[in-house]
């Protein structure tokens, strides 16, 4: 990647050098160096010392990383500052935003270290006072974002995924965990018992403990009614949004945004109801029946969508990603088990894994075959769901696994695939 600041250049890649450019080298591109010197490049310098040629001291910037709730978390952050008129960028899973406009669509969670430092950059340029950015596993393992100093960084919780990568679920913690190690200003979810941090410049939000942001109490019925207690204030916020764990990503939100601008909190908490949430992340695709399409694809982030609809009748359609953690499979199998009344197991981003390989792993952990579906033609599926729901009183068609992704990945191949849409067609009897 090339950035260009004051008119030096900077890149990563060996091929895009130049007599006139400079190499940044890391643990990812050091044997390269040889190649980049073939090419005619005569400046390097490390990735540590990238910073040392950009000034961002007119922007914060807020790190957002979890298993779960990062991208809803961050988007809630971005709205409820622009609603209270500061000017903001967001990057993340969605894509790059400055002040409600699209700037790039997603590629990856977290960019490489220049692409991080190449949007702030650009938000710097547009006169932003904040930067929210999601801060992926893979990122901190990486040190994608070495050098940059963050205002506020935030902890959604830490459950099992990207095994595939990390290998151990200890390792995984451990990684996560290392972003919370310094001085920096810290919001941590007290509630996740996978968490440990420097105590210093420590803020908390909590459901079940003691936080500087207590939920003191909460009604799920027809979206989010919620009261927080900070130090003697008690304040309210409403949400049409759905779920338990969008209590949580809210109130982080909140808290976030209180720390750092230090606004009143009640005025912060009014602005909570124009932020309608994430698209593909719990997201209402028809009233009746209820179906509700939503991003999980971890065993914790399923139990977390199945227990905001513990008075209905589940009816779930999800598979498990190929060439992704094994190991948490059989897990949601039975985690779905354990909640739905009637499972449908289909295929999801298989890449290059065989589906039915896949649905093997997931079937494993299910032991009431009775209530079990295979149809690994996704869309198929979702129509035997929308059948289903006829045979019971109190329905919800809980699709998980791919939220608001446009693609299914088959080997190399990206074919357009999206659940809403599949699911508004076969409502309106397109086959």
């Amino acid at each position: 990647m090339n950035l260009t600041i004051n008119n030096r250049t900077f890149t990563d890649n060996s091929k895009e050098v130049d007599s006139n450019s400079t190499f940044v080298t890391s643990k990812q591109n050091e044997r390269f160096i040889s190649n980049a010197k073939e090419n005619g490049c005569k400046n390097f310098i490390t990735s540590r010392e990238l910073k040392n040629y950009f000034d961002f001291s007119s922007i914060q910037i807020i790190g957002i990383t979890g298993t779960n709730g990062k991208t809803t978390t961050a988007a809630a952050i971005y709205s409820i500052l622009l609603d209270l008129g500061f000017k903001v960028a967001l990057q993340g899973t969605r894509g790059f935003f400055i002040n409600d406009k699209k700037i790039e669509e997603y590629s990856l969670t977290t960019p490489v270290q220049l692409g991080n430092f190449a949007h702030i950059q650009k938000a710097c340029e547009e006169n932003c006072d904040f930067f929210v950015m999601e801060v992926s596993s893979h990122s901190l393992a990486q040190n994608r974002i070495e050098g940059l100093e963050f205002a506020l960084k935030i902890h959604t919780n830490i459950t099992q995924d990207h095994l595939d990568y990390h290998k151990t679920m200890e390792e995984y913690i451990k990684v996560k965990n290392s972003f919370f190690q310094d001085n920096t200003p810290k919001l941590i979810n007290k509630d996740d018992k996978n968490i440990k941090f420097k105590m210093k410049n420590a803020f908390a939000y909590s459901l079940d403990n003691s936080a500087t942001y207590k939920v003191l109490a909460f009604s799920l019925k027809d979206g989010i009614n919620c009261a927080i207690g900070h130090f003697g204030e008690i304040v309210n916020f409403s949400s049409s949004m759905r779920g338990m764990f969008n209590v949580y990503n809210l109130t982080a939100a909140i808290s976030a945004v209180h720390i750092l601008t230090k606004k009143p909190l009640q005025d912060i908490c009014d602005v909570v109801e124009n932020f309608a949430g994430v698209s593909g992340r719990m997201e209402v695709v028809n009233d009746n029946p209820l179906i509700i399409v939503d991003f999980a694809h971890t065993p914790d982030g399923m139990k977390k969508v199945f227990d905001s609809f513990m008075d209905n009748d589940i009816i779930v359609v999800f598979g498990a990603g190929g060439d992704r953690d094994k190991t948490k499979r059989p897990i949601m199998g039975k985690v779905a088990e354990d909640y739905a009344k009637h499972i449908i197991v289909t295929s999801d981003n298989p890449r290059f894994e065989d589906p039915d390989l896949i649905t093997e792993n997931i079937v494993s952990g299910i032991n009431d075959k009775n209530k079990l579906e295979i149809d690994l033609n996704r869309k198929s599926a979702i129509s035997k769901a929308i059948k289903k729901s006829k045979d019971f009183e109190n329905p919800v068609i809980l699709v998980l696994g791919k939220g608001d992704e446009e693609n299914q990945i088959i080997y190399d191949k990206k074919l357009p695939f999206n659940d809403k849409i599949i699911i508004e067609g076969l409502l309106n009897g397109h086959k």
